[in-house]
C-alpha cells in the first residue's frame, strides 16, 4: 500500500478499484517500460472507487521518490492502449481516439 497526496486528494494504491502495469520490452537484457521508455522508471495506472484515473510513477533509482498524478479519461485510454490493455467499459468511447 502506497499513498500519495495529489490536488488535495489522497490516492491510495490499496483502495484502487483496478490497476494496470505498464508493458515492457527487453533491450540488451533489461526491461524497458513502454510507458516511460526507461529501464529504471515504471508506471501503473489505477482507477479509484470514485472512477478517477491516476498514474503512479515508480522509480528504481536511488534518491528518487515515487509519485502520482491524476489523468483524464482520454489520457488513461491512451495509456492503456499503448501498454497493450483492453479498455474498460467506462473508457470504450475513447477507442476511436486512441487508435487508427
Amino acid at each position: 500500500m502506497t499513498r500519495y497526496k495529489v490536488d488535495n486528494v489522497v490516492l491510495d494504491t490499496a483502495k484502487a478499484q483496478e490497476s494496470w502495469k505498464d508493458d515492457g520490452v527487453w533491450v540488451n537484457g533489461n526491461r524497458v517500460s513502454v510507458a516511460t521508455g526507461d529501464q529504471w522508471i515504471d508506471e501503473k495506472l489505477h482507477r479509484s472507487a470514485k472512477g478517477r484515473y491516476w498514474i503512479e510513477t515508480i522509480y528504481r533509482i536511488s534518491g528518487c521518490t515515487d509519485d502520482a498524478r491524476l489523468v483524464d479519461h482520454s489520457e488513461a485510454a491512451h495509456w492503456l492502449y499503448l501498454n497493450g490493455h483492453d479498455l474498460p467499459e467506462d473508457l470504450e468511447a475513447y477507442e476511436d481516439e486512441v487508435s487508427e
